[in-house]
């Protein structure tokens, strides 16, 4: 039986290329609207396996909102994949360029090829998902429609991909964490990273001696996020990915964290994701 994995988007989406890539394609997807019902999801395990989320992009940044979701899951972080964003504009077989009329994607798919949508006058229509574009204009047959979307999408619903990467930015990555319920043992022997989140005490130089301690323990802080604390004034937590040759230096470190911070909760132990085009 097929692992299913609760997903942002639809079946030919990034999300799923994601979640193919870590779980080697042996998974069912449960499509979501939204990452609120991604988190609900794969906190479930009776519902699915597990969920994939975007945390961050190369070009936009963090996803703030989504820290603060895995902040109040129960869920750890059981690995992550890091994704080249190609568009691609994607039309039936046999279609040019100049048998098309309308271009149909997600509008930030849309924003990032503007360059290239600007060479043509064709009409942008903004949709809910790129995949869901695609898959809409091979169920309608479209002679006179095109989408934009990824390869995945190209290759689950046959269709042929007309003009490639066409995103104004070539350098454009998103990574996606792979998240399980707590319950769940994901502390591999190979883990090499770790995500945490603290909240300093409100102590001249507290932040200052928690990224000593990191950096004492041969360990590489890859992020930092600082994010406002709800209901408090002027206060943040920090959000930290930690990677580490050895996990016993993660584990002092992480002692000799919690002595200068009032809070300390660990997201997960994993291995450093691979980066995939």
């Amino acid at each position: 039986m097929k692992r299913k994995i609760s997903i942002q988007g639809y079946e030919g989406s990034f999300h799923h290329k994601a979640a193919q890539a870590f779980f080697n394609n042996e998974i069912e997807i449960i499509p979501c609207a939204t990452f609120k019902e991604v988190v609900v999801l794969a906190a479930d395990s009776q519902q699915s396996g597990g969920g994939v989320m975007a945390i961050e992009n190369s070009i936009a940044g963090s996803i703030l909102p989504n820290y603060k979701l895995l902040q109040r899951a129960n869920l750890q972080i059981a690995g992550e994949i890091y994704l080249q964003i190609n568009q691609h504009l994607l039309v039936n077989p046999g279609i040019s360029l100049n048998d098309i009329k309308e271009v149909h994607s997600h509008p930030m798919a849309l924003q990032q090829c503007q360059n290239f949508l600007d060479c043509h006058q064709w009409k942008q229509v903004e949709t809910e998902d790129t995949a869901l574009s695609a898959k809409h204009i091979k169920r309608h047959s479209s002679k006179h429609i095109a989408a934009i979307a990824g390869s995945l999408a190209a290759e689950l619903f046959g269709l042929e991909i007309l003009a490639p990467a066409i995103q104004d930015e070539k350098n454009n990555y998103t990574r996606f964490l792979i998240v399980v319920p707590q319950n769940g043992i994901y502390q591999l022997e190979t883990a090499n990273k770790a995500s945490i989140q603290f909240q300093v005490k409100h102590l001249k130089g507290s932040l200052a001696k928690v990224l000593t301690d990191i950096a004492r323990y041969d360990i590489n802080l890859s992020k930092l996020q600082s994010v406002p604390v709800p209901g408090s004034n002027w206060k943040y937590s920090f959000y930290a990915d930690l990677e580490f040759n050895k996990i016993e230096e993660f584990e002092i470190a992480l002692k000799s964290i919690k002595k200068h911070a009032e809070t300390v909760k660990v997201f997960g132990i994993y291995k450093k994701g691979k980066t995939l085009k």
